[in-house]
């Protein structure tokens, strides 16, 4: 809102101006989660706004346009700069290729017109690139009834074409047309883990989108603490990159020298079975990466264990001394007792365990740690990316209604809150997310190497039973290394996870936040749907979204995931194929929408008035309105 109006007719059109805004169509949202690192996959689903702008096209072109030419026209709009080199190729004549633009030019301006409908102009205006607002705003509002000006028009298209202009106007209009579809962008926790460019995801974010918000994941907090300090944090991300084959993302992206890691793991470490390396991707490693990938991952997992050891010492609050594990080893290390029952020992590597001190790091590993942690702390570009997501995000997001989280709400069997004691304060439902968020953004703000609480409970959300983001009962990455006993294996879920089939159980959750059960919706990630289940529970008051995006998941869930919309009219989730690579969706032009079902039909069309954009419009209101009574 202007705050230096001269008189009073500058308010009284300011007020005009919010009054109108709030009878507009309330615009798109989008909800992805669980990225997981895909970047190409994830870009895509933004290009064609998680299935909206096909529909879009569908509606408007219908008639117009055949299915083929419709589907050339959306890959045009989502890949702008490939689609317009594979057309031009096929063009002999510069007479048959301007005919081509003229079309393209009247497609795409109709497309930019049905898509900003709803918005102001002035919304419209900044979605355009600077070099061509005045351009796109004379043809987008163009009277074409009016012989005069039709002329007028295709003298301005002739010369766009003519001055060179062509392409990079239609690159610049389909990219306007992306930001329009989806309004506002809901990203419920993970951009990163197993997958490679989590980076580019945020550099897409921070560079090419507008309206957004984040809810932390639980892989999303590695990256964070580690900036935070929290060595095992940091210990975790390393184990799992190493996991992935994914070290590269450290030490090309983030500028994290691994030298001295390296050194030290070969040195003390021969490969085993249990620790090759997985790709994400599928392709094959290199056997070079193998051996560095599975060396570094069994030091990282020693120094884990070993620093787990000594928090769960510090902090009886956690209640996790089933957690630690080297201490009931046999003195061989051939086998373990765990709950009373010995468990033979597989791929055991404990030479650098002390018998007699079993959780404390060799001077070399300590060396390690600390020389590590301060890089994380100081890397520039890791700091560039947290800091939005820590700026744009929270544990959890009331909006518009809607209760969004990443996990669960920890409860007990019968749903009532879970309780946790730290410290002497007790914490549950709301408060329990609200502690989280405030010692998060506080370490953040004070990244420190010392072992103090904040960095441990930053850990806990990793890996502790009462964290809305892991929401089991154990993490049990120690029997998935070293025994076989696929029982040990099992991570037991915390009761949110079978409850939130009930309708019952849902309008406690949204009382619990301060939102009406009658309205609102509760909208998280985290767990792939599985084959044959449905996201849509609770008689339609939880819906999960799991974005599906690593390639694994795919074989658990037999789909790429789900993302939803909520536009003027409900809701519709979104079920996408499992992406293949963009090279190939550009080359075959195939989408990865596979069906849109509309889970939640408004009776009337919202309207931003109903939203809490249009809270805050008429809040503005009545402050212009008082300053007019003055």
């Amino acid at each position: 809102m202007k705050k230096n109006f001269t008189n009073d007719n500058e308010i009284k059109s300011e007020i005009i101006n919010l009054s109108a805004i709030l009878d507009l169509p309330k615009g798109t949202e989008a909800f992805v989660s669980d990225i997981h690192g895909e970047y190409d996959e994830f870009a895509h689903i933004l290009r064609n706004g998680s299935g909206n702008t096909r529909q879009k096209i569908s509606e408007l072109f219908t008639g117009r346009l055949t299915e083929d030419r419709q589907k050339k026209f959306a890959f045009l709009i989502y890949y702008p700069s490939e689609i317009l080199g594979q057309i031009k190729k096929e063009f002999t004549k510069d007479v048959d290729l301007e005919q081509w633009y003229f079309d393209v030019f009247n497609e795409l301006i109709d497309m930019l017109r049905y898509t900003s409908i709803k918005y102001t102009r002035s919304k419209v205006r900044k979605a355009i690139k600077n070099d061509f607002v005045y351009i796109t705003e004379e043809l987008l509002y163009a009277d074409q009834s009016d012989l005069t000006k039709r002329s007028y028009y295709r003298e301005v298209m002739e010369d766009i074409i003519k001055l060179g202009m062509a392409d990079s106007f239609i690159i610049s209009t389909c990219h306007t047309i992306q930001h329009l579809v989806v309004d506002h962008l809901h990203i419920i926790g993970d951009v990163y883990d197993r997958g490679p460019r989590p980076d580019l995801i945020m550099d897409h974010l921070m560079n090419r989108w507008g309206s957004l918000d984040f809810q932390w994941g639980n892989h999303d907090i590695l990256w964070i603490g580690s900036l935070c300090g929290s060595k095992l944090c940091m210990a975790n991300l390393i184990r799992i990159s190493a996991r992935y084959n994914n070290l590269k993302l450290l030490t090309d992206t983030y500028d994290i020298d691994l030298s001295d890691l390296k050194e030290f793991a070969e040195e003390n470490y021969t490969p085993l079975p249990v620790f090759n390396p997985r790709s994400d991707t599928g392709d094959e490693i290199d056997s070079s990466d193998s051996i560095y990938d599975n060396t570094v991952q069994q030091a990282m997992a020693i120094m884990q264990f070993k620093l787990e050891g000594q928090a769960i010492k510090r902090r009886p609050d956690f209640d996790m001394e089933n957690r630690m594990l080297l201490h009931r080893l046999s003195p061989d290390r051939k086998s373990i007792d765990i709950n009373g029952k010995i468990y033979p020992i597989t791929n055991g590597c404990f030479q650098l365990v002390d018998p007699d001190d079993p959780y404390h790091l060799t001077k070399k590993e300590q060396n390690i740690i600390d020389d590590l942690i301060r890089q994380f702390i100081d890397s520039p570009k890791l700091r560039y990316h947290m800091s939005f997501m820590m700026s744009n995000g929270s544990m959890y997001l009331k909006y518009n209604g809607n209760l969004l989280l990443h996990g669960c709400v920890p409860v007990n069997d019968d749903g009532t809150m879970q309780k946790w004691t730290v410290e002497g304060k007790d914490y549950s439902g709301k408060s329990l997310f609200d502690f989280f968020e405030k010692t998060l953004k506080d370490g953040f703000q004070n990244p420190s190497v010392d072992d103090g609480l904040e960095t441990d409970v930053i850990w806990y959300l990793w890996t502790g039973k009462m964290s809305p983001l892991f929401g089991k009962e154990s993490m049990t990455t120690f029997e998935r290394y070293y025994i076989e006993d696929k029982e040990l294996h099992v991570e037991h879920k915390n009761a949110y996870y079978s409850l939130r089939k009930e309708e019952w159980f849902a309008d406690e959750l949204l009382k619990e936040f301060g939102l009406d059960p009658d309205e609102g919706h509760i909208i998280n990630g985290h767990t792939p749907v599985k084959r044959g289940h449905t996201p849509i529970m609770a008689n339609r008051k939880i819906f999960v979204i799991d974005g599906g995006m690593s390639k694994p998941y795919h074989k658990t869930t037999g789909i790429g995931g789900y993302t939803l919309l909520s536009n003027s009219y409900g809701f519709q989730l979104v079920t996408h194929e499992p992406f293949t690579t963009r090279a190939k969706a550009i080359a075959d032009m195939t989408d990865v929408v596979s069906t849109k079902r509309v889970i939640e039909q408004s009776a009337k069309r919202k309207t931003v008035g109903d939203t809490d954009v249009g809270d805050k419009l008429r809040k503005q209101i009545v402050e212009l309105q008082a300053r007019l009574n003055k």
